[in-house]
């Protein structure tokens, strides 16, 4: 049995003539982390620290738990090359670790650092760090740049939830929101919720 999304496995057991290689998608995944990221810091600064703290109406967690999870979640896949897994454990230290990032200004202090961190981490072309193989939580066994790609999606797609929380529950007119060029080529689902 071959779990999750794994293309070294998967193409010789399923006997494809392709070759999957990510080492080109590094600048890609910098340009779009930073658009991510970004908005989602953006939005961040539209909330009062009142509705940071408000519930999200469909999932058991505040607006503040969901946007750094829309930040911390990068944060692990980035370390899983140093920590060799992105794993349900790892996902529980960092929430301890995040609990007293609350207010908006730490918030962005931390999405700019980890912003920081993965351009730093695609930019430096560690050929063997990209392709270290991890299990993760998301994706199965994976290397890391292929657990960068799923989880740049996954953010997205929480983004996606958080402005719809900020314009249907909360009535916030958004300023400066991802485009649809930041958004081209990321997958997410078509439902948000």
């Amino acid at each position: 049995m071959i779990i999750g999304y794994y293309p070294k496995k998967l193409v010789p057991a399923l006997n494809l003539s392709i070759k999957v290689d990510l080492s080109g998608k590094t600048s890609w995944l910098s340009e779009k982390y930073a658009a991510i990221l970004g908005a989602a810091m953006r939005a961040t600064s539209q909330l009062s620290e009142e509705q940071l703290a408000g519930m999200i109406p469909w999932r058991p967690q505040s607006a503040r738990d969901l946007i750094v999870h829309i930040i911390s979640f990068p944060e692990l896949a980035w370390l899983s090359h140093e920590h060799g897994s992105m794993s349900t454990e790892d996902m529980a230290a960092s929430n301890q670790r995040l609990k007293d990032v609350v207010s908006v200004e730490a918030i962005n202090e931390y999405g700019e650092g980890v912003l920081r961190n993965i351009n730093e981490f695609l930019a430096s072309g560690n050929d063997e760090a990209f392709d270290r193989v991890v299990p993760a939580h998301y994706g199965g066994e994976v290397t890391v740049l292929e657990l960068l790609n799923i989880i740049l999606s996954h953010s997205t797609h929480h983004l996606k939830q958080v402005y719809y929380f900020m314009e249907s529950d909360l009535h916030l007119t958004l300023k400066d929101p991802a485009t649809d060029a930041d958004l081209e080529g990321i997958v997410t689902p078509d439902a948000l919720i």
